[in-house]
């Protein structure tokens, strides 16, 4: 009678718990094109105050060099390497202008709404395609999406916002979107949100690495403050719990006026996390944008449907993760996938693909080709019984998370 009493206390004391689980929140913010070693240098208060609660990390951007994912550091690419948790090659952003997105790749906006209960969602940018082009909101493509609290275009009003000297209007509207955006988490919390600031990308491009840009860097980290505030004033005040990323799109050039290259400092940037739960990939070397998606989907709990998890480039930096580090190498027809594992004992399964109707808004059919302990970080697969194969598309899946890698071949 005393057990069944004990086990009866202790199903309620679970329940009373989980009854008040905090609700999970989450927004990301990027500032336009500031490097990591102008971040670290001048160590803005704000956004390493949000590091401080959990944890700041130099990344990379840009695919993968002399790859198939090789993509250009330009600011529209970035922003929908965060969006999509893709590269290049897959959501097809190849520039900042005539863009073309294949919508087959879900942003974090698509997802949120695909989800079997409502999640609501908000954007604050300086530039309106960033919801009406790389979001697609209110296409047939996207669902008809529609985002729930959108502060944006303000850069198509030339009456409040006239041209001015070093196109400093510009840092006026980050101003006002960065004020727009705090008012939002404070009154309405969006569950998912992007904000956008472009003015330190303008500054760059006229200024290069100067004391002007150490200056505008500065003030727009001061700018974030109200953003911040308004995530510890919800946190302190509503049954809420806060995923906070700011990071950047791009690096610059060793001068600082361009980018758009593959030189390391254009491909390093930086993600800085309020969330303290990080796991050993946020500091292993390998931190990318394309993270920032599943880490988010992770973080709310959305699912996603297997023929989307294995189109991903990218690895949540939070939770529990068997594998990283995937590479295939291929002679005389034999691919020999590798990984490093942080999982003595769960079995990875290698699926693959011989075709893309992914992208064309189909779907993938993936055979089973190898299993094997995930600790032995290695096994081969031989693409000569593929002769017809012209892309071999490679996931390999554990309990905890799965890789992708694609193999192309030059000569088909």
């Amino acid at each position: 009678m005393k057990l069944k009493q004990l086990l009866s206390i202790a199903l309620l004391s679970l329940a009373i718990v989980n009854s008040y689980a905090k609700e999970r929140k989450a927004i990301y913010i990027v500032v336009d094109g500031i490097p990591a070693d102008y971040i670290e240098r001048l160590h803005t208060p704000v956004i390493f105050d949000i590091a401080s609660k959990g944890h700041y990390s130099r990344a990379y951007t840009g695919g993968d060099k002399n790859d198939y994912s090789l993509t250009p550091t330009i600011s529209a690419i970035g922003y929908t390497n965060i969006l999509t948790g893709t590269w290049m090659n897959k959501h097809n952003v190849n520039g900042n202008s005539n863009l073309n997105p294949n919508y087959n790749y879900w942003t974090l906006f698509r997802v949120a709404k695909e989800q079997k209960r409502t999640f609501t969602t908000g954007l604050f940018s300086s530039w309106v395609d960033n919801r009406t082009v790389l979001i697609g909101e209110g296409k047939p493509q996207t669902g008809n999406l529609k985002i729930d609290y959108v502060a944006d275009g303000f850069e198509l009003d030339t009456i409040n916002f006239r041209p001015k000297k070093d196109e400093l209007h510009i840092f006026d509207i980050d101003s006002l979107v960065c004020k727009k955006a705090a008012e939002c988490v404070r009154t309405n919390a969006p569950d998912i949100s992007w904000v956008y600031l472009w003015y330190t990308d303008s500054g760059f491009h006229l200024y290069g690495n100067s004391d002007f840009m150490d200056y505008y860097v500065q003030r727009t980290d001061a700018q974030l403050k109200q953003i911040w505030d308004a995530v510890k004033y919800r946190e302190a005040n509503f049954d809420e719990e806060w995923m906070v990323i700011v990071t950047t799109d791009h690096g610059r050039t060793d001068n600082g006026y361009g980018h758009g290259g593959q030189s390391d400092r254009e491909r390093t940037v930086w993600i800085s996390t309020n969330v303290s739960g990080v796991n050993t990939h946020f500091s292993d070397g390998s931190l990318a944008l394309v993270d920032i998606h599943p880490t988010i989907c992770s973080w709310m709990g959305w699912e996603l449907p297997r023929d989307r998890r294995f189109e991903l480039d990218g690895t949540p930096f939070i939770g529990k993760t068997d594998l990283h580090h995937l590479s295939i190498d291929v002679k005389d027809g034999i691919a020999t996938l590798r990984w490093k594992s942080d999982s003595a004992y769960n079995i990875a399964t290698v699926y693959l693909a011989t075709n893309n109707k992914f992208a064309s808004g189909d779907v993938d059919k993936y055979s089973v080709v190898a299993r094997t302990l995930s600790k032995k970080e290695k096994c081969t697969v031989d693409l000569n019984k593929y002769p017809s194969a012209t892309i071999f598309k490679f996931v390999v899946s554990t309990k905890n998370n799965c890789l992708t890698k694609w193999y192309v071949p030059a000569n088909k």
